[in-house]
């Protein structure tokens, strides 16, 4: 399974509030010769690490592609980019943020390096309940590749006070 995590907390100019945007940006995939197989609800979660920033829209969806994983994420940059992303600090708010949390049960790249490397699984997704919450609904099976545990029970291990909800309306 190919899983995509998806987020927005600024609107786009083009699309409008986060929600329509990602609805979009999983719509074009198909022109980038990406598939969405599924995916999870829209949740709305603070920012991590916390800042004053806006809440975040999230969810994760599961793709089918013949691109290879360098290939995709180079793909989900490029799509990123038309939806106006522009990457200039870390963790800052973001119209769009496509990440590749796992391709298959792939392990590669050293977490250490994963700003200048691809790193699979995501080296951080197992922290983050925005991904976790919604990875667990849209494939309650699936195992973290390394840690050999479903996204429920990684929840269990999160420390309490991260705010992700089902996204209302």
């Amino acid at each position: 399974m190919i899983l995509l995590g998806l987020g927005a907390n600024l609107p786009s100019p083009e699309f409008g509030p986060p929600k329509e945007t990602l609805e979009a940006a999983l719509a074009r995939m198909g022109d980038f010769g990406i598939r969405v197989a599924g995916r999870s609800r829209w949740y709305e979660s603070t920012a991590v690490p916390p800042s004053d920033q806006p809440n975040f829209v999230n969810g994760v969806a599961a793709v089918e592609t013949d691109l290879g994983p360098r290939e995709l994420l180079d793909r989900l940059h490029v799509l990123e980019a038309e939806f106006g992303r522009v990457r200039r600090v870390r963790w800052e708010a973001r119209i769009v943020d496509i990440d590749l949390l796992a391709y298959h049960d792939l392990v590669m790249g050293d977490p250490e390096l994963q700003l200048k490397a691809l790193v699979l699984p995501h080296p951080r997704m197992h922290e983050r309940l925005f991904v976790l919450k919604p990875l667990a609904e849209l494939a309650p099976d699936w195992k973290h590749p390394v840690l050999k545990k479903t996204a429920a029970e990684l929840m269990k291990e999160l420390p309490q006070g991260d705010i992700v909800e089902p996204l209302k309306g």
